[in-house]
């Protein structure tokens, strides 16, 4: 018999979905079932988003460009001016130029798995490439940089660290093979959300060893209180305090690139649209990539984005139908499972003990479906505290209905 040839992707993560299936298989459920494991936003989206797709229906006999069209690179603009002030200019020059610094993608994930093979050398400090991420993850990281023939690296993000990594603790020894690192805020599970002056290190720290700062913003109009602080907008204070070091590039987004979707923002995950921002160098090579080897987003559907950009009301009505939300779960489970009001994103993090145990309970008796916090996570690194950091956890996700839910947590209140 022969043996499969091995792969790189022989140590990638597995799908946290077909894992809590295989959990939960040929468990009935004991109530009539919700869903929340998957973060699906069921929001109504803009009525005007069907209006802009069937207005523009002729173009889908059109190869859309993949820098996309003028209007939806200064809908994205004009976005993170009002979001973030970065349209104001840096001297004679603007702070980002729509035409070079702005792409169009295919929904984030394809993007941010696609970054990571430009960004990534055959070898730095005479090594093998690393590429650091946060645990718990989003698996399509492991899976980039293991694409890339790099070493994915783990850093615990727990409670004990207001669930950020503690990139600065790391070894220079790491850090001088670090090709890029992965970071979400607000983060995905935890809401955890990353400070200017955090963001503001993380860029130095960037900067000092050539590396890479893909970071992922996909949940940065989705917040309780507060509108998180964005990796632009930080570079732009760097810049202004004097302390940009950019490498003699010139350019303040120097080492960054973000990413952006309608997904959460819009309640749209299945239009598949987003964009990129960052670095000018950065963004040419990447859209060197991207005219060969990455999808496209359809012209209709590209004209139904740039007006959800163009648009921030329906944003708001969204974060206040989470908001309300979160005062029910904190209704119903006040000060258990170390419950916290999660300064972004729309998930849940319940300390329940071990988060297996939990999810099929929840399932068995109360027909709620929830992710295991240890399937979005992996052992961690040598560098961290050891241990599976998500094992004691379950993500519960607040994506239905104000009463659906309220119902669900109130059938998880009885279980846990």
């Amino acid at each position: 018999m022969t043996a499969s040839p091995s792969s790189r992707f022989d140590s990638l993560p597995d799908s946290p979905f077909p894992r809590l299936n295989a959990l939960i298989e040929g468990i009935e459920p004991g109530k009539p079932p919700f869903v929340m494991s998957l973060g699906e936003p069921q929001h109504p989206f803009p009525d005007f988003v069907m209006e802009e797709i069937s207005r523009n229906s002729a173009l889908f006999g059109k190869y859309p460009p993949i820098i996309g069209t003028p209007g939806f690179r200064n809908a994205a603009a004009g976005w993170l001016g009002r979001r973030y002030g970065i349209d104001e200019s840096i001297g004679n020059g603007r702070a980002l130029d729509p035409e070079t610094q702005i792409l169009p993608v295919n929904g984030t994930r394809e993007a941010l798995f696609n970054i990571a093979q430009i960004a990534t050398p055959a070898e730095k400090a005479g090594k093998r490439p690393a590429i650091l991420m946060p645990n718990p993850f989003y698996q399509c990281y492991a899976a980039a940089a293991l694409a890339a023939g790099a070493e994915p690296v783990y850093i615990a993000a727990t409670r004990e660290t207001g669930f950020m990594p503690d990139f600065e603790a790391l070894p220079d020894e790491l850090l001088a093979r670090t090709a890029m690192i992965y970071f979400c805020s607000p983060a995905n599970p935890q809401g955890a959300v990353a400070g200017m002056d955090y963001l503001k290190r993380l860029i130095a720290l960037a900067r000092r060893h050539a590396i890479t700062l893909a970071i992922d913003e996909c949940y940065a109009d989705i917040y309780d209180r507060e509108a998180p602080a964005g990796a632009l907008e930080a570079a732009l204070a760097l810049e202004a305090e004097g302390k940009g070091e950019q490498g003699g590039t010139g350019d303040p987004f120097a080492n960054i690139i973000v990413f952006h979707s309608l997904s959460k923002r819009s309640s749209l995950p299945g239009l598949r649209s987003g964009f990129c921002a960052g670095e000018r160098a950065l963004m040419q090579r990447f859209r060197g990539f991207r005219n060969i080897a990455a999808p496209q987003v359809p012209l209709p559907l590209m004209a139904a984005a740039a007006a959800c950009w163009n648009d921030d009301a329906h944003a708001s009505a969204n974060r206040d139908l989470y908001r309300a939300k979160i005062d029910a779960a904190e209704r119903v489970f006040g000060n258990r499972f170390g419950f916290y009001r999660p300064p972004g994103g729309f998930f849940l993090w319940l300390d329940v003990g071990d988060g297996e145990t939990a999810a099929r309970e929840l399932w068995a008796k109360a027909g709620v479906k929830v992710l295991p916090g240890a399937y979005l996570s992996r052992e961690d690194s040598p560098y961290g505290p050891g241990g599976n950091p998500g094992k004691a956890y379950i993500r519960v996700a607040l994506v239905d209905g104000e009463s659906e839910t309220e119902e669900a947590l109130a059938r998880m209140a009885e279980v846990l």
